[in-house]
């Protein structure tokens, strides 16, 4: 089935082992675009559905098992994999009550891994970086890009080259990089200005950028909606909610649900609902203003993953929007850290960025967008143990701005029985200031 790369914007072409991140005409974002018509067998559910369980690779992939309408031709000797996908699809009864509907279904992509959803993304990204036969890829990230990028790579023998900001970076996702053996640069600049600086060096060193403007990591993302759908018995849900950064799994949604759909998988499109903290809220504004004037934003939230400024996905977010009828909401860091102590109290856990999913849908239920008869899929995009100091100092009361209404305070004891009992006893009685506790 014959591939190529597609500017979203003219539709000019280009062969698909260009390396090529925006078109050479008109400066729009690119498409891998497949022809489906000349697919070498029918492109069905059933097709998907017989490799589930596989033992061996390719199809063992939660990625890979959709090869058809990911990358159809790569040769499966050239596929970089860990096994990435294979995440579980939630009911939680307790969360949609919170949330205020009957229904919400949560994806949970920190059980890829690497401990992110990135993993999808990287492991077609490094393996188109592979077939263009790369020794050296690089990406600019708040922390699960790089921690990916570095696994996928060192599997790939490539060098990883990761440009980080100096300040607010996680330690779970830089411990992940330095570990994989990642090239770490830690550069005075926040996420945007080194988004900028990793294109400008890839092109000076001939170095393969992974970060999502290359189109080929998007093809990888499409597959947490291929799998949460397959896990629904291809029942499209109302709503499906996610959280927006560089809007690369945004973008990559609206494709896989109108591929899914051309295709006969779903018979119907759900409607997008995109969400991003109030202090990195470009595409908020954006489509509060009608998508009229685009302007960027200095990023500040506890949600470090989604904390960006200026998306470079951005034309393909609100494409997607479009196709879907879809909606964009903001929510706080306040908002965020409940919604997250939530999921985390339930024995899930994600990242801080996650539970704008929750948080979100939640907020488009009081405003009457969401209906409570209404079957929502929501997305964790990040593991638990990505942002640890934001866990413990949220249950610690030392978020500054933070008040935690579902707090899980540390208690201490000295080693004492009858202390330690009294502590445990079901209606504890509160103990000096000097004898330890919460």
């Amino acid at each position: 089935m014959p591939s190529s790369l597609q500017c979203i914007d003219c539709a000019q072409q280009y062969p698909l082992m260009r390396v090529i991140y925006a078109c050479e005409r008109c400066g729009g974002l690119l498409d891998v675009a497949h022809d489906f018509d000349k697919s070498a067998k029918p492109i069905t559910r059933s097709l998907f559905d017989e490799r589930l369980g596989a033992l061996d690779p390719p199809y063992s992939s939660g990625v890979w098992r959709f090869k058809e309408i990911v990358y159809p031709d790569i040769e499966d000797a050239q596929i970089v994999s860990r096994g990435e996908g294979n995440t579980n699809l939630y009911p939680l009864p307790r969360v949609a009550a919170y949330a205020g509907v009957d229904t919400l279904l949560l994806k949970h992509e920190g059980e890829n891994p690497t401990g992110s959803f990135k993993d999808r993304g990287m492991t077609s990204g490094v393996t188109h970086a592979r077939r263009l036969g790369m020794q050296r890829v690089a990406c600019a990230s708040t922390g699960n890009t790089s921690a990916s990028m570095a696994s996928y790579a060192a599997m790939a023998g490539m060098q990883g080259i990761i440009f980080l900001q100096n300040t607010a970076i996680a330690l779970g996702k830089l411990a992940q990089g330095i570990a994989y053996g990642g090239t770490c640069l830690q550069i005075n600049a926040d996420f945007d200005r080194n988004m900028a600086l990793v294109r400008q060096v890839a092109e000076r060193l001939g170095i393969y950028v992974l970060n999502s403007i290359n189109p080929f990591r998007l093809e990888g993302q499409k597959t947490i909606l291929f799998e949460a759908l397959q896990q629904m018995r291809w029942q499209a849900p109302d709503w499906i909610v996610v959280p927006g950064g560089n809007l690369g799994n945004s973008s990559a949604f609206g494709k896989a649900l109108l591929e899914m759909h051309q295709l006969g998988l779903i018979d119907r499109l759900p409607r997008l609902a995109i969400v991003q903290a109030e202090g990195a809220n470009p595409l908020y504004r954006h489509y509060a203003g009608g998508f009229r004037d685009f302007q960027p934003v200095k990023a500040e939230t506890i949600a470090t993953a989604i904390k960006i400024g200026d998306p470079v996905n951005l034309q393909k977010a609100i494409r997607a929007l479009e196709w879907t009828g879809g909606v964009v909401e903001q929510v706080s860091d306040q908002q965020i850290m409940d919604a997250k102590a939530l999921i985390d109290g339930i024995g899930i856990g994600c990242e801080p960025a996650s539970a704008c999913s929750v948080a979100g849908a939640r907020k488009l239920v009081e405003r009457g967008i969401i209906k409570r008869g209404d079957t929502v899929l929501g997305v964790l995009t990040g593991h638990v143990l990505k942002d640890p100091q934001a866990t413990i100092g949220y249950h610690a009361d030392e978020l500054p701005g933070i008040t935690p209404t579902l707090r899980n305070p540390m208690l201490s004891a000295e080693a004492d029985l009858e202390q330690i009992v009294e502590l445990l006893s079901p209606h504890p009685k509160p103990l000096p200031q000097n004898e330890g506790g919460a």
